[in-house]
């Protein structure tokens, strides 16, 4: 099985681009379901959860037409299964998304219950009961969602019990072909919801207050389809960015969106590194300066996002001073902890918090990823540690960073894949 060997000691320096947003990515992926026009998703980054996501339309029996990896042309209209089967969903928890899509345009829908990163319970009941407050019924069965509606979905009002990112995009999908004016209340307000809701115009809804907590969808007849460009990744953007950090290095990104990334380069620039940024592209600046500790509260958009918080743990692990990281998303969000102690970090946890001690030196060591953002954390602590560091599990690193070690090297890092 694939690992990433890290020799550490080497500062990060050059420019790099930031690719297509995952968590862009896969809502428009699965959105392609209720088109009635062959869709053009362009920008999209080379991952394992792309890959996965393509892979279960055409298991649907969308037509892939064409695909080179950034760009995917495909006709829905060919579509003629309403179940999404294990053997695929089972690989991330973002399969869940095709539940709205297929329920609303075909009256019917059969998912298994999703799998993904081991990082929390992560319950679908707000996307089940907000498809019952529309008049679907749900049933589940031998681990399979079950959900049917006579006729069309019927808008109404849903108040979220609490912010989901999920939830907010399986609705919204939902509700486009309704009968009717869905309002979500309390709904997430990430970057990426309206990201969806952009395309999801484009191709032809109604949906206005996407990036606010109250979004409206007027339901219309159908659903065109045509072409969109995918957002930038801000989580890989503000993952190397946390890497130039931890190295004292000096980078720029270009093709990114830095009015996104507030809560980010806020902390960033806690550490005492200089950011500069323009409409595309941001540059920082900690050469020759061992960061400061930060404290860390994770929070929904626009608050720090729950996606950063390993990579942040990193960078206090060599920092200077004791910084506090809270976990208020995921309760199992921690995990790097144990690893990154094996490489001599200085890490107690109290309830869902870290308590980062900075020590002066890292040591590199054998060790395994249990989640995607986990898996960040300890390239990011291989990349700053004396020796050899032998990272394992990488599958889970390959869901989210497309050519990670590519962009690294490029950047003066030494880093290569390997097979032992």
């Amino acid at each position: 099985m694939n690992k990433l060997l890290v020799h550490g000691g080497t500062r990060l320096r050059g420019e790099i681009w930031a690719s297509g947003s995952k968590n862009s990515s896969l809502p428009i992926l699965a959105a392609v379901l209720l088109c009635d026009g062959t869709v053009t998703i362009s920008n999209l980054p080379v991952l394992e959860d792309v890959i996965t996501f393509k892979e279960l339309l055409a298991a649907l029996g969308v037509k892939v037409i064409a695909y080179d990896g950034g760009n995917l042309e495909v006709d829905p209209r060919c579509a003629n299964s309403l179940t999404a089967p294990y053997e695929l969903v089972r690989k991330m928890r973002a399969s869940i998304l095709v539940l709205g899509p297929m329920l609303t345009r075909y009256g019917q829908a059969n998912v298994s219950f999703p799998g993904g990163c081991a990082i929390g319970s992560r319950p679908v009941d707000l996307h089940l009961r907000g498809m019952e407050a529309m008049g679907a019924k749900i049933e589940i069965s031998d681990g399979y969602i079950r959900a049917t509606c006579s006729n069309r979905l019927i808008g109404t009002r849903i108040a979220l019990s609490s912010v989901s990112v999920g939830a907010t995009e399986n609705l919204m999908m939902a509700a486009v072909l309704a009968d009717g004016t869905t309002i979500l209340e309390n709904a997430a307000r990430e970057p990426e919801i309206l990201d969806l809701a952009n395309c999801l115009n484009r191709w032809g809804a109604r949906i206005s207050g996407a990036g606010t907590n109250r979004i409206i969808i007027e339901g219309v007849d159908k659903i065109l389809g045509g072409g969109f460009e995918v957002m930038s990744d801000r989580i890989e953007t503000g993952t190397y960015l946390a890497a130039a950090v931890a190295t004292r290095g000096k980078m720029k990104i270009s093709r990114t969106d830095p009015t996104i990334l507030d809560a980010v380069l806020k902390k960033l620039a806690e550490t005492g590194a200089r950011i500069k940024f323009g409409n595309d592209w941001i540059e920082i600046d900690a050469e020759n300066r061992r960061p400061r500790s930060v404290n860390v509260h994770t929070a929904p958009y626009p608050g720090f996002p729950t996606d950063m918080q390993a990579q942040l743990t990193a960078v206090n692990s060599i920092a200077e001073g004791i910084g506090i990281v809270e976990e208020t998303i995921f309760e199992n969000r921690l995990m790097q902890v144990q690893e990154l102690n094996r490489m001599g970090a200085n890490i107690a946890i109290a309830g869902n918090s870290a308590v980062v001690t900075g020590v002066d030196r890292l040591k590199g060591a054998r060790v395994m990823a249990s989640d995607l953002r986990a898996s960040a954390s300890l390239v990011i602590a291989g990349l700053v540690a004396d020796g050899e560091t032998l990272v394992e599990e990488i599958y889970h690193i390959d869901r989210g960073y497309e050519g990670i070690e590519e962009k690294l090297c490029s950047l003066g890092a030494k880093i290569k894949r390997v097979n032992q």
